[in-house]
């Protein structure tokens, strides 16, 4: 055989040893570029964004349908909620140790499983299951994502949590009018049914690329930029235990609690406002698909605030204004349509902030080597706050036939909240106990007494 003959049967070889060593190539650059983590973390949070954000438009039809109690139908909102966060802790623990494409996967069959059964439940015990479900499986997808804008944005990490919780934050705005349309032409179980599934394809098939950052990515130059001198950032790392035994964490914590249970309030009980202020079902619609929106916009606009003027500065602006927009709901979003979504608009813009902010504050003041974990633990808050603003909330209504008392109350934590970011700006850094007292306390821990 001639060489040129030889050299021609060679070629197809060839060409795909080559083209398989692209491939291969590109898949390991696409795994370590931060910007195709950021984008892949920002779609698998749109993906669970219904089962927060439209869940209030498949309430009044649940009710219609089952003939089930208000409140009894919101304790399955606040207990979504608490399994979102509260199982949290373990699984930011897991994703700082093993990365986290193989737990988003996981979450991919939690919540289509959850979500699309909750279209089959005939029981109020099987609604509060699959909800819960759902929720564990949203908590595996956001506390891996809100990780990736810690790990792999130590220089942003106020816009890229504010991106990330964007994505949580608006995303179900591509969905309500479908969602609204399925309940109007089919059934609220159809609806449940067609976005299940759609949401845990997705979520699965985005989970492939998601992964922590090597040790080799904390030596490039552009994870070494200078911060802006406003944002305050300790040198220590500290371990979730070290966190637990500092003041500012549970400062940070209460008002967490506090600035939250306004905006959850709002996201349970839309429905049921509009309903009982006469709202009709188009500016219902409408306003939930922009103040989805406004949500969105909201995360990435005090994230990026909060890096050039500072996390204590951005939060108490942020949540004095809420407490006077919660205010505005009560008494001018009843008045009409527009302005019960304008009201709710600006509520979900000054709301947004809590999860665009706590991040980057999580990771300044206790470092990013544990920040899944450490933000797992401070990201429970927000299940406290479900409690008071879904079940406790419907509760006080059906007492007092009116939602006066949780917005007031709601906007009272709110200003407190912001009042107690102040005095944290003045407050020291977390500091860890020093190291020749730790010797002495380990050494006087072995003497015989």
């Amino acid at each position: 055989m001639s060489r040129a003959a030889a050299a021609e049967r060679s070629a197809p070889g060839t060409v795909r040893v080559f083209c398989s060593y692209r491939g291969k190539r590109l898949v390991i650059w696409l795994m370590k570029n931060r910007w195709v983590q950021l984008v892949g973390s920002v779609v698998a949070m749109v993906m669970i964004a219904n089962l927060q954000y439209a869940w209030t438009l498949f309430v009044q039809p649940i009710q219609a349908g089952t003939g089930w109690k208000l409140s009894d139908i919101q304790w399955g909102f606040s207990l979504f909620l608490v399994c979102e966060t509260w199982v949290m802790p373990l699984e930011g623990w897991l994703i700082d140790r093993m990365g986290p494409r193989i737990f988003i996967s996981i979450a991919a069959v939690l919540c289509g499983i959850g979500w699309t059964t909750l279209g089959f439940v005939r029981q109020l015990w099987q609604l509060y299951v699959f909800y819960a479900i759902a929720g564990v499986g949203a908590a595996f997808v956001y506390s891996g994502s809100i990780a990736a804008a810690l790990k792999w944005f130590p220089d942003k990490r106020g816009l890229a949590s504010g991106l990330i919780a964007a994505g949580f934050g608006s995303g179900s705005a591509l969905f309500i009018p479908i969602i609204a349309d399925i309940i109007k032409q089919q059934s609220y179980r159809a609806a449940f049914l067609y976005t299940g599934l759609f949401q845990g394809v997705v979520i699965f098939v985005a989970a492939q690329v998601l992964r922590n950052p090597g040790p080799e990515f904390h030596v490039s130059k552009t994870a070494s930029k200078n911060v802006s001198g406003a944002v305050r950032r300790n040198s220590e790392q500290f371990t979730t235990g070290e966190m637990l035994r500092t003041p500012q964490f549970y400062t940070l914590y209460l008002m967490f609690v506090m600035m939250a249970t306004g905006g959850l309030l709002v996201t349970a009980e839309a429905g049921p406002l509009a309903r009982e202020w006469k709202i009709s079902m188009a500016a219902l619609t409408a306003a939930l698909s922009l103040t989805r929106v406004a949500n969105g916009v909201s995360r990435i606009f005090w994230g990026w605030v909060s890096d050039r003027i500072g996390r204590e500065p951005t939060m108490a602006i942020g949540f004095i204004l809420q407490a006077g927009c919660l205010l505005s709901i009560l008494f001018l979003g009843r008045l009409s349509g527009a302005l019960f979504g304008i009201t709710l608009v600006l509520t979900y813009f000054t709301w947004g902030e809590v999860f665009s902010v706590f991040p980057p504050i999580t990771g300044d003041y206790f470092g990013a080597a544990n920040s899944a974990s450490n933000y797992s633990f401070m990201y429970s808050a927000k299940g406290v706050s479900s409690i008071i603003g879904g079940g406790l909330a419907a509760l006080l209504f059906e007492k007092f036939g009116s939602w006066s008392a949780a917005f007031y109350g709601s906007a009272v934590l709110a200003f407190l909240s912001g009042l107690m970011a102040i005095g944290l700006r003045f407050a020291p850094l977390p500091k860890k106990a020093p190291a020749a007292e730790a010797e002495a306390k380990a050494v006087m821990g072995t003497v015989p007494r």
